[in-house]
C-alpha cells in the first residue's frame, strides 16, 4: 500500500474535522426530498402505481439530478444517529492513534447525543431515523429502530468503552445487544439458518439480506464483548442465512423476496464487512469462501475501467448520478478490513482513496455528496456520506500507521479474544 501516503490521508481528515468545526451538526439528507407529507405520499403513489407515481415524483427526482440544493425547499436539517454514531468511531480512532484527549471528548460528545436520541419508546436502546420512510413495505414511522443503525452504534459506545473504561457506556452496549438479540423478528429458513427483521414490526418480512448481516456481525461482538453464548448462536443463523443468499457468481441481491433484486456498490460492502469482522472476531471458518467469491465479483462488476466505483451492477430503476460518496466510503472501509488480502482489492482501494482527495474534497474540507450526469452534488449530508467518509479515513489511517486493534474496524476490548468454533 505504498501508493496511499498516510500524510495525505492526515491533511484531508484535518482539513475535514476544520470543517466540523464549523458547519451545524445537523443536516439535510439523501431523503429529505421525500421525508414530508406531500413527498411521502408521492413515493407511495409510485409504488402502488408506476407510471402515474412516476409524473408525481418527477418533480423531486428533477431536482435531485439538476437542483440538489432544492432539499431545503422539502424538508428541515435534522441529525440522524448512524452520522453521530460514525464520527464517534472516527474520533475514537483518532484518539487511540495519537493519544490526544482531544479527540476523546469529542467521541464522547457524540456519545452523549446518542443518549438523547435513542429511540424513545423502547426499554432498551435502540436508534433509527428522525423522519417518517416511505418504503415499498409501507411507511417506516420516525423513532423506529433500525437493524441497519444498531450495530454502528454499539460499535461506536464499543470503541470509546476500550479507551476509557468508562461504566456508562457498558451499560448502553449491554442494553443495545438486548435490543438486538430480543426486539427483532427472526424467521427460521432452514436448518439453522434465519433472516432477521429489518426493524421491530412484528410482520416485518425478514428479506433484506444485509438486515441478516448487520445482526450476525452486532451479535458476534456483543456476545465475545458481552461473554453471552446465546448472542453467538442467534449470530451463527443469521450469518448462515446471508451465506445462502450469496449467488452462484459472489453476488447477493438486497433482497430474497422476487422484487428487490438489485445489487449495489454500497449494500454489497454492507455485507462483505460483516463477513469480514465476524472473520477476524471468530475462528469460524464458514465465511471464508462467501468473502473470496464476493470480493471477485465486487472488483470485477462494481467498479469501471478507471478502477472507481460504480453505484450498481444490477440496477433498480433509472439512476440521476454517475457516482456516490457513499460507495467511496465503503469501499474504504471493506478494503482497509481486508488490506493485504486481495491484490485486486488493494488496487482499486489505492485509485479510490486518491480519487477522494484529489476529487470529492473540496477547498473548506467537506465531501462532495454525488457526481451527477451534469456536475455535482455539493450539498454537505452528514449520514450521506460526510461521516463515513471520515471514518472511513481515520480507520484507514489508524491501519497504515500499524495499529493493531484496527484490525476488525473499533479499538477492541481488553480481555476478549476470538471465539472457536
Amino acid at each position: 500500500m505504498s501508493e496511499i501516503q498516510p500524510s495525505r490521508i492526515e491533511n484531508s481528515i484535518s482539513r475535514f474535522m476544520a470543517w466540523l468545526e464549523t458547519y451545524p451538526e445537523t443536516s439535510y439528507d439523501h431523503q429529505s426530498f421525500f421525508a414530508s407529507d406531500l413527498g411521502r405520499a408521492a413515493k407511495a403513489l409510485y409504488y402502488r402505481k408506476p407510471l402515474l407515481g412516476t409524473l408525481a415524483v418527477s418533480p423531486m427526482i428533477f431536482c435531485e439530478a439538476f437542483v440538489p440544493s432544492a432539499r431545503a425547499l422539502f424538508w428541515k436539517r435534522q441529525r440522524i444517529p448512524i452520522a453521530d454514531a460514525h464520527y464517534a468511531m472516527g474520533f475514537a480512532f483518532l484518539a487511540q492513534l495519537h493519544g490526544d484527549e482531544k479527540y476523546h471528548r469529542r467521541a464522547v460528545h457524540f456519545l452523549e447525543v446518542l443518549e438523547e436520541t435513542r429511540c424513545p419508546d423502547y426499554e432498551e436502546y435502540g436508534w433509527g431515523y428522525p423522519f417518517h420512510w416511505e418504503t415499498r413495505n409501507g411507511t417506516f414511522k420516525m423513532g423506529t429502530p433500525l437493524i441497519t443503525t444498531l450495530p454502528y452504534v454499539y460499535e461506536a459506545f464499543s470503541a470509546v468503552y476500550a479507551l476509557d473504561k468508562d461504566p456508562r457506556w457498558l451499560r448502553i452496549m449491554q442494553s443495545i445487544a438486548r435490543h438486538g438479540f430480543r426486539d427483532y423478528r427472526d424467521v427460521e429458513r432452514g436448518p439453522g439458518m434465519n433472516s432477521c427483521g429489518y426493524t421491530t414490526a412484528a410482520d416485518d418480512p425478514a428479506t433484506v439480506v444485509n438486515a441478516s448481516a448487520y445482526r450476525a456481525f452486532l451479535l458476534t461482538k456483543a456476545g465475545i464483548e458481552l461473554s453471552e453464548p446465546a448472542y453467538l448462536e442467534a449470530a451463527k443463523r443469521n450469518l448462515n442465512f446471508v451465506l445462502s443468499c450469496q449467488q452462484h457468481d459472489g453476488s447477493w441481491f438486497y433482497a430474497v423476496d422476487g422484487v428487490r433484486d438489485f445489487i449495489d456498490h454500497f449494500h454489497t460492502c454492507f455485507v462483505l464487512k460483516a463477513l469480514a469482522k465476524i472473520e477476524q472476531l471468530t475462528s469460524w471458518d464458514q465465511g471464508r469462501s462467501a468473502i473470496e467469491r464476493g470480493v471477485e465479483y465486487y472488483v470485477r462488476n462494481l467498479f469501471d475501467a478507471k478502477g472507481l466505483p460504480l453505484p450498481f451492477s444490477r440496477r433498480p430503476r433509472l439512476t440521476v448520478y454517475k457516482r456516490e460518496l457513499y460507495d467511496y466510503a465503503e469501499c474504504i472501509n471493506l478494503g482497509t478490513l481486508l488490506l493485504g488480502q486481495f491484490e485486486d482489492l488493494d488496487r482499486v482501494l489505492s485509485l479510490v482513496v486518491e480519487d477522494v482527495l484529489s476529487r470529492w474534497q473540496r477547498p473548506k474540507g467537506a465531501f462532495r455528496a454525488r457526481q451527477l450526469t451534469v456536475g455535482w452534488d455539493n450539498v454537505p449530508m452528514h449520514r450521506w456520506a460526510q461521516s463515513q467518509t471520515f471514518r472511513s479515513l481515520c480507520f484507514l489511517l489508524s491501519r497504515l500507521k500499524g495499529s493493531q486493534e484496527a484490525m476488525i474496524g473499533t479499538p477492541s476490548l481488553r480481555g476478549t479474544s476470538r471465539v472457536e468454533s
